[in-house]
């Protein structure tokens, strides 16, 4: 017995300083220094955390932030999300598990009769109670390389949590984005509408005068018609993207008529926002982070793999009681025990064995791959997404003064119409050109704001305003 104690310990300190395979170490990605070009309204400082954390805040909108928090508490990709997290938090504990003795135990009671020509031809009762150990000593460390994998994933299902309420906030802003522009475009549509009736009103009018011909009476009806069948157009669109926010929101479609019913002004982004240098995206973005855990795993499972070429100690015991009384089944006499070692040790599986390690490995190359790919693509958004805040800034403002000069333009045209010195068609052209103009602008307005919000997602923002409630449990 003491021999084998001292085997024991020795094992257990040699298990204590090997691990097999490699130790993951966090992959060293070149990046640029900063952004490439200057955008309007953009700074390269690095972004103020609170700021980050809630983006949606700087757009001062209650109704919106009031939908980000009933979109976090109740949408249901989220709530799966959060399934796969207390499955992941499961399956590192049944890997923690293999770490510890085993111990079952049991009772029993059989009965037996042999035949009378090789026994008595009695029946017998036979009455047992075992308590029974097991434990495999990890003394190359698979079982801890197979338990920094299962952490390494738990860490991974956490950052894909985050990624998922990254794009939950984007799309809430994003779909509450177009229900406004979508509203104001119906307001400008009803506007001109106005307009149009009032200038087939003087066309009726000149008509009812003898100044003009009724040509012009069926122009300015068609003109205004054509206006009147954009209102169904944008209501369509209008409803499906509440009927989006509900969804996102998990609620039945329909839900946020309440809310959004009265129209709303297109909210107005910052004057100023800061977006750091490349290497903070690197440590913000979810994606990223995720798919650097997922390589720490894997890379934890080339060590469980190689492990496999090592030989396996396990110890087991168990101590019971048989009798034939039971009356006497807890007696001294009673008492029954065995106690013993048992290692294994592949010696030929065809190769199988280092085949996985090359398997596993593999597979570590193809998450560096992954890895790197996604910090490209990262960089390669918030580049996009720069570029597209920049432009269009510019080009609202040349829609601006295109929109003043064509009310100028309406106006010259109106008034020259009635004194007879141009063409009716001269008026609906300047009709037109007002409504095609201040339907764009609304919807560069929208682009502004949506640009603003995908940059933001680009950069990784907003999840860390709801970390406390998405946070790893303490972990057993």
């Amino acid at each position: 017995m003491m021999l084998w104690i001292s085997f024991v310990s020795a094992a257990l300190v040699t298990a204590g300083c090997m691990m097999p395979g490699p130790d993951y170490a966090p992959p060293e990605q070149k990046l640029p220094e900063s952004w490439n070009g200057e955008s309007m309204g953009v700074t390269h400082q690095a972004p103020d955390r609170e700021v980050l954390a809630e983006w949606w805040s700087t757009l001062h909108d209650p109704i919106l932030s009031d939908l980000m928090k009933k979109a976090v508490a109740n949408n249901l990709d989220l709530g799966q999300a959060r399934a796969r997290i207390r499955e992941q938090r499961a399956r590192r504990n049944i890997s923690r598990a293999g770490l510890f003795p085993v111990l079952d135990a049991s009772g029993s009671h059989r009965k037996s009769s042999s035949s009378e020509e090789m026994g008595s031809g009695k029946e017998t009762d036979v009455y047992s109670a075992d308590v029974d150990a097991s434990w495999e000593l990890d003394l190359f460390g698979g079982t801890r390389r197979s338990l920094e994998a299962a952490t390494a994933e738990l860490e991974a299902g956490e950052e894909d949590l985050r990624d998922v309420l990254v794009s939950l906030l984007a799309e809430v802003a994003l779909n509450y984005t177009d229900v406004r522009v979508l509203q104001a475009r119906m307001d400008v549509v009803e506007k001109n509408i106005v307009i149009q009736n009032q200038t087939r009103e003087l066309a009726q009018s000149l008509y009812d005068s003898g100044l003009s011909g009724g040509l012009e009476i069926q122009q300015a009806k068609y003109n205004l018609e054509n206006t009147r069948s954009q209102v169904p157009v944008l209501r369509i669109s209008l409803e499906e993207a509440k009927n989006r926010i509900a969804l996102l929101l998990g609620e039945a479609p329909g839900s946020v008529q309440g809310a959004l019913k009265a129209h709303g002004p297109v909210p107005v982004c910052p004057t100023e926002i800061a977006v750091g240098v490349p290497a903070d995206v690197l440590r913000q973005r979810p994606d990223i982070r995720r798919a650097e855990r997922k390589l720490a795993a894997q890379t934890a499972r080339i060590g469980a793999a190689t492990a496999d070429l090592y030989p396996k100690l396990s110890l087991s015991g168990s101590i019971g009681y048989e009798s034939l009384d039971p009356d006497r089944l807890f007696l001294a006499g009673s008492r029954s025990w065995g106690f013993g070692p048992r290692i294994t040790w592949p010696i030929f599986r065809a190769g199988s064995i280092r085949s996985n390690i090359e398997v596993q490995s593999a597979l570590q190359e193809e998450l560096l791959g992954r890895y790197e790919s996604v910090v490209l693509n990262a960089l390669g958004e918030v580049e996009n997404q720069l570029t597209v805040y920049m432009e269009e800034q510019i080009r609202k403002q040349n829609l601006k003064e295109a929109r003043q000069a064509a009310m100028l333009a309406l106006d010259l045209a109106l008034n020259q119409y009635r004194a007879g010195m141009t063409d009716f068609t001269d008026v609906l052209d300047a009709q037109r050109s007002l409504l095609s103009f201040e339907d764009n602008l609304i919807q560069s307005e929208g682009n502004i704001v949506s640009g603003l919000v995908r940059l933001y997602k680009a950069l990784g923002g907003g999840w860390t305003s709801f970390s406390a409630g998405f946070g790893s449990e303490k972990q057993e």
